[in-house]
Formats: C-alpha cells, sequence, structure tokens
C-alpha cells in the first residue's frame, strides 16, 4: 500500500509533454539521432508516451519512415532479433537528460521483450515514477 502511494506520489510529479508543448519537438529531436543511427535510416515518431521530470525525460515511441511507413526491422541492425524472435515489435523507450540546457540520449532499447528499462532509475538516477507507463 505505501509503495503503490509513493509510485502514485512520483507520478504526480512528472508530467506529460503534449502536441502543442515546444519541448515535445526539442525532446524528440534530440532522441532522433541516436534512433536514425540505430536503424541506418531517417525516421519520425509515433508518440506513445513523453513525460518529463525535472532534467529527466522519457519516451516510448514507434519509429516510422519520413513518409509514416512501417520500418523493416529486418533491414537493420535488430535483423538478427527478428528472426530468432527476441525482437517484440517497433517500440522504441528512451531516457533523456537535459544537462547544461541540453537533452541527450543517456540509453534507449528498440524491441525489447522484457521491461528492460526498469532498471534505469538504479542505473542512471532517474526518478522511478517517470518510467511508469500509464494503462489507457
Amino acid at each position: 500500500m505505501i509503495a503503490t502511494m509513493m509510485v502514485m506520489a512520483a507520478l504526480a510529479r512528472a508530467s506529460d509533454i503534449g502536441v502543442a508543448d515546444p519541448q515535445r519537438r526539442v525532446l524528440l529531436d534530440a532522441l532522433r539521432p541516436a534512433i536514425e543511427r540505430d536503424l541506418g535510416q531517417k525516421v519520425q515518431f509515433v508518440v506513445r508516451t513523453l513525460r518529463r521530470q525535472d532534467r529527466w525525460a522519457f519516451a516510448h515511441v514507434v519509429p516510422q519512415t519520413r513518409a509514416g511507413g512501417a520500418i523493416d526491422f529486418r533491414k537493420t541492425r535488430h535483423a538478427e532479433r527478428v528472426r530468432e524472435g527476441i525482437f517484440d515489435g517497433p517500440d522504441v523507450y528512451a531516457l533523456l537528460e537535459q544537462k547544461d540546457g541540453r537533452w541527450m540520449v543517456r540509453e534507449f532499447v528498440v524491441g525489447p521483450t522484457d521491461v528492460a528499462y526498469a532498471a534505469w532509475p538504479d542505473e542512471f538516477g532517474a526518478p522511478a515514477g517517470l518510467l511508469q507507463l500509464r494503462t489507457p
């Protein structure tokens, strides 16, 4: 019960970043180069979750081609994971940190088969409530 209340309090401090918020573009522009390098192509994002708390931000996005099409992950560095069945779809989860006024990607994972970002609060010191996915 107490743990649930602590998570709820942490979530209250994390704020979702909406479509009209100028921070949205800044955060996505900070994330985009890392994902483009990883996938070997230009991308745009479908945003599932974009949230900020203090100097930290968490993104759950689905990359797609600049034309709006699905990424063929069999043609990326993730091809072997796709073939082996250890690639769980196009979802990307990322942790960003603001340092000296600039957002930097601290970590990201593409198509994880587990909750790969669960360790990020311990690993990087990010607020645990920031990383909680909300269910619709």
